[in-house]
């Protein structure tokens, strides 16, 4: 019932049929976010005639096809009309059976039978704007008060990734190395050159102080990175641009903040009000890996 079709035999109308017209629907599913982030090394689990979907990206090591979810995908799993526990214990099933897996994010939709491990993250939901303000922490509605000697000399202002590139490098953290820091450099600016980014800066005497970098699709803005000039943080930039892309958006759109494992972002975000909605992930270690590997061999 569950088919295992590689890249060049997914019947992609099929596929996005599939995705948009499921209960779990993600943008990170999408041919174009995965295309994107994993260099189109993915491929898909089928049940039936696409009745439901699980994309699987993966990366190779030494010849040796290791199931990850790439850089800046937060959440995958099984795409479905309705949320099936059945089924997507199906398609649990048949996953570690058939792959190597060493990071898979399922959504946040998703329930299982199994014992899963979870992960945070945050949506808020479209609504008024007025309302969703109305929710924030009183420390966030003070640190968005900027005073006016610093509303005289400051501007936000959207820029394109070329104008903003040398700003995010020189302030991103989370890279592990300079290649690492190349690659998420390379996916922001195949994002905004499919029209797909947004990057949102606060000025500060005519410099850039903060940047954010947010996905667009029909449905969902995402806060894929947030780029702060260490000795501004106190003028609180970073908060100004995510609620003006909120303030942008939010009547249409759920706004994603793509969740945090770092007690300090973590609670940043919740500052906002946003709802937590955690999902389920598989997570092996390398000596996993490596044992996996010969049990599938």
């Amino acid at each position: 019932m569950i088919r295992r079709l590689k890249y060049h035999e997914i019947d992609f109308e099929k596929y996005t049929k599939c995705l948009e017209n499921s209960e779990q629907r993600k943008y990170s599913a999408s041919k174009l976010f995965l295309d994107i982030t994993s260099k189109r090394k993915w491929e898909i689990l089928v049940f039936k005639d696409y009745e439901a979907v699980m994309p699987v990206p993966f990366i190779k090591k030494f010849g040796i096809k290791i199931v990850i979810n790439p850089k800046l995908c937060q959440q995958l799993g099984v795409f479905s009309e309705k949320d099936d526990i059945e089924l997507n214990e199906l398609f649990l099933n048949y996953f570690k059976k058939n792959y190597n897996i060493w990071y898979y994010a399922f959504n946040d939709k998703n329930t299982f039978n199994s014992s899963l491990k979870k992960r945070k993250n945050f949506l808020i939901f479209p609504e008024a704007y007025e309302t969703v303000r109305k929710r924030y922490s009183p420390k966030r509605k003070r640190k968005l008060r900027l005073d006016e000697e610093i509303l005289a000399v400051s501007e936000i202002r959207e820029i394109k990734m070329d104008e903003a590139y040398a700003f995010i490098s020189k302030n991103m953290i989370g890279a592990k190395n300079k290649n690492d820091k190349q690659e998420f450099l390379k996916i922001f600016q195949d994002f905004d050159d499919s029209g797909s980014l947004s990057i949102s800066v606060f000025l500060y005497k005519n410099r850039i102080i903060n940047a954010i970098a947010v996905f667009h699709d029909e449905k969902t803005s995402v806060l894929l990175g947030t780029f702060n000039e260490k000795e501004f943080v106190k003028l609180a930039g970073s908060s100004v641009l995510i609620d003006s892309v909120i303030k942008k958006n939010i009547v249409n759109k759920f706004f994603d903040f793509e969740g945090s494992e770092v007690p300090a972002i973590e609670e940043f975000f919740r500052g906002f009000r946003p709802e937590l909605k955690p999902y389920c992930v598989i997570e092996n270690s390398k000596k996993e890996i490596v044992k996996n590997f010969f049990n599938l061999a």
